[in-house]
């Protein structure tokens, strides 16, 4: 495929190398306590390496929680798990001030706390079992990397990311996500059970003694020179018109929808949507060891960065369709551009 972006630099050759090889060490060192969920672990590492943030969803004993622990382990980053519960405040995510006394002078001042939301790597864990002006308190954080309180801002340090998780099945003491933080999320990733062998497996190593030691191949530094990399990777301009295309196909307003979306779908894909099929796209290329991205690359990303951008009606409610089926139409009715080819 022809490109008119120049191509990566000789530097930056060597430093996409060196991001595919921390990739295959990644993964390997999490295979020592993660039995298969390769998609899964895949998609995880392409949040990493754009600097995005992701929503994991999938039935309780699927490893959710664990699989992000392990990944800072094997990162050596500042880790944080936030349990949502209904009596949840946002300052408790945040942090708050307190009256603190000095000991030198008797002197009581104010003093700014910390919350968990200052690490590296933060996993919100059932997201939704919160009120969302809890929820809220993610928003600032997930997009600007900082977090204000009392009318004072703090710079989160780098790389940050967070991970939640959700339960689909529980509707119970449930609180559903505003579009507006879904939005927020670059990938809606789905958990499901292991084919038999990997489930067996899973029994038979987690019912013994399981000590791991992880090698840190991957720095937070490095992490961030990886982020950088991705948004120079060549992208032609066929390539990034198909992913505008597939997100504006996704709204039932647009003259360009399928039919399928103006009967099932009440609200499409945002511009973040086009945003991250090509920040991911460009991740992938780089992961797979090509240095421009492909029409393949986009369609990969179609599923996890639309999934949860895609909001169904009540027809397709009724009828059992799911955004996963609308975006395989979706795909089948948006054509690859030929152009450049």
């Amino acid at each position: 495929m022809k490109t008119d972006t120049i191509d990566l630099a000789t530097d930056d050759v060597a430093l996409a190398e060196r991001m595919k090889d921390g990739r295959d060490r990644i993964v390997s060192e999490l295979q020592k306590l993660i039995i298969g969920q390769g998609d899964v672990v895949n998609q995880v590492l392409l949040t990493l390496f754009v600097g995005g943030n992701s929503l994991i969803v999938g039935v309780p004993g699927l490893a959710k929680t664990l699989l992000i622990h392990t990944l800072a382990r094997v990162l050596d980053l500042k880790f944080s798990r936030i349990q949502f519960t209904p009596d949840l405040m946002p300052s408790d995510i945040t942090g708050t001030d307190i009256i603190q006394e000095d000991t030198t002078t008797g002197r009581r001042q104010m003093v700014f706390a910390p919350g968990p939301i200052f690490a590296n790597i933060v996993l919100a864990d059932e997201i939704n079992r919160t009120p969302p002006k809890t929820q809220s308190a993610l928003l600032e954080a997930m997009q600007e990397h900082r977090v204000t309180i009392q009318g004072r801002t703090y710079t989160l340090d780098e790389p940050f990311y967070v991970f939640a998780t959700q339960n689909p099945i529980e509707l119970e003491g449930t609180y559903p996500l505003p579009e507006a933080q879904l939005d927020r999320f670059m990938f809606h990733i789905v958990i499901d059970h292991p084919p038999e062998d990997e489930e067996f497996e899973v029994v038979r190593t987690t019912t013994g003694i399981l000590d791991p030691q992880f090698e840190r191949t991957v720095t937070g530094a490095d992490l961030v020179a990886f982020q950088r990399l991705v948004r120079r990777v060549p992208v032609a301009e066929p390539v990034m018109r198909y992913a505008l295309n597939l997100a504006r196909a996704s709204r039932p307003k647009s003259p360009t929808c399928p039919d399928s979306v103006k009967k099932w779908v009440a609200f499409g894909g945002s511009v973040r949507a086009a945003q991250y099929l090509v920040l991911g796209a460009r991740a992938r290329a780089l992961t797979a060891g090509h240095y421009h991205v492909s029409f393949e690359d986009i369609r990969t990303m179609a599923h996890p960065v639309l999934r949860h951008r895609i909001l169904t009606n009540f027809h397709a409610q009724s009828e059992g369709v799911t955004t996963d089926t609308l975006i395989d139409r979706l795909l089948e009715s948006v054509s690859v551009p030929r152009s450049g080819m």
